[in-house]
């Protein structure tokens, strides 16, 4: 097995963007592992301010009422296993170079588009949710990387909950240069039969947006 260092070097050596805007990679990868995420159920967050600490609290709620919870949080302070944690713990050393050695097995596997390839991100999630569905979560808490509707976290079906905290300008070469467009792209974690729980006292037209993404998709929105 390899050393945690030659691990994280691996898992570094990914580009950050991969090829075209696309779930396409994501989808690929997740399927050669045999779509473990289909086995889990979330809570989905984005946003622009607040989804780390938005994150943790409802982890560490969800793990309060007594559900193995998953976490999924980008990016870490301390160390790179903190991304990854069930339960407050952080997946182990071991654990990760081992889930590692699986989906860099996977990704060589794959057969994708001229010019694409496995991003760090899309690399990382694959693993992290392998992780739990391996380890039996009843719940993931799951942290958008960046915008939603070609995010990595978005190759899960419809969450339990999709909740976008303050919006505001961010990423914009990427997600658009409006708050409008941001909250269109962030729109997207909310899929048919979902709940969105939206912050209060959005900038702008994000409130209209959003509600009209959940008249679309048939979801529920709540502002709290």
């Amino acid at each position: 097995m390899e050393s945690i260092q030659q691990t994280l070097e691996m898992i570094h050596s990914h580009g950050r963007f991969s090829g075209t805007p696309s779930l396409n990679r994501i989808r690929a990868l997740m399927h050669a592992l045999g779509d473990p995420q289909c086995s889990l159920r979330f809570v989905h967050i984005a946003g622009t301010n607040g989804k780390g600490s938005t994150a943790l609290l409802t982890a560490a709620a969800l793990e309060q009422s007594g559900y193995r919870t998953g976490l999924f949080i980008s990016p870490y302070v301390l160390d790179f296993r903190e991304r990854i944690q069930i339960d407050r713990q952080w997946i182990s050393a071991e654990e990760l170079s081992a889930y590692a050695a699986r989906v860099a097995q996977a990704e060589h596997n794959l057969h994708l588009a001229e010019g694409e390839t496995i991003g760090e991100f899309e690399f990382t999630t694959a693993l992290a949710l392998l992780y739990y569905a391996e380890k039996n979560c009843d719940i993931v808490v799951l942290e958008v990387g960046l915008g939603g509707r070609f995010d990595a976290t978005n190759v899960i079906d419809a969450p339990e909950a999709a909740v976008i905290t303050h919006i505001a300008l961010d990423h914009m070469a990427v997600l658009g240069n409006t708050v409008e467009e941001i909250a269109a792209d962030k729109s997207h974690i909310v899929k048919p039969g979902t709940v969105l729980i939206c912050a209060p006292k959005q900038p702008g037209g994000v409130p209209e947006v959003l509600m009209q993404r959940c008249h679309e998709v048939n979801a529920d929105y709540i502002e709290t």
